[in-house]
């Protein structure tokens, strides 16, 4: 691919969910799936593109889910918080063992293990070419890792946000529920918002909208679709204005 040597945006940012790096397991974290994804942002990182990513926590916990067994809301939230910061340490482990020179960030203090988030510092590490990994979402209970992938994207100026999933795309149902489901390669961030299209929460897909973020939905499993993307190719689905 010639065209690959060319990526299209300069600076990225990738929600992957915390269900993604748990694999075919019901729980956890399987290396193999966090190896694999190390290496697509290595390919990514390699061709001089700023990347930073936003990971979500729900192989370990879910703070609704956790809600709707008894668990106060905001509690549970907070828990959803700390599994991603569990997440988002695997990764850098995963990545600095490819070479990646990476920093965590997490929007609630934890010291020891990671740096908070501070905008500036962000932007610095990612003009010296490390890989940044925010987590712990926005930090606010209520707020989903989509939301915070939208206002992270936001912040450190990202020129498309990439929503890294289990599926090749945007569809106009679910696929696995309605087999009348037709993939739609390009949507309108309003479409999204009136047709209640599940790609993200609907505070995500404002703030990209009022930012003019594009969001890019691809299939994460095959290789090499976040560096097609990154380099333009037209694969999944993109919302946009």
């Amino acid at each position: 691919m010639s065209e690959a040597a060319t990526p299209a945006y300069r600076r990225v940012l990738v929600k992957l969910s915390g269900e993604a790096l748990m694999g075919s397991q019901p729980f956890g974290i399987d290396e193999q799936i966090v190896a694999a994804i190390a290496d697509e942002i290595r390919d990514v990182h390699t061709l001089g593109v700023g990347i930073a990513v936003v990971v979500g926590g729900g192989n370990i916990i879910r703070g609704l889910a956790a809600s709707h067994r008894g668990i106060d809301r905001v509690t549970g939230d907070y828990m959803g918080m700390l599994a991603t910061v569990i997440n988002a340490l695997a990764l850098q482990d995963a990545l600095e063992k490819r070479g990646v020179p990476t920093r965590v960030q997490t929007a609630i203090d934890i010291r020891e293990v990671a740096e908070p988030f501070i905008r500036r510092r962000a932007l610095r590490h990612l003009e010296k070419g490390r890989a940044v990994i925010f987590a712990a979402g926005t930090g606010n209970p209520y707020f989903t890792t989509d939301s915070a992938a939208a206002l992270r994207s936001n912040e450190i100026h990202a020129e498309i946000l990439l929503k890294a999933t289990k599926v090749d795309g945007l569809y106009s149902a679910d696929p696995e529920k309605d087999p009348d489901a037709v993939l739609l390669p390009e949507v309108t961030y309003q479409e999204v918002l009136e047709k209640d299209l599940k790609v993200m929460d609907t505070a995500a897909i404002s703030l990209c909208r009022d930012n003019g973020i594009p969001i890019a939905i691809f299939d994460m499993m095959t290789p090499g679709n976040i560096r097609r993307v990154v380099c333009g190719e037209r694969i999944g689905s993109v919302v946009r204005a």
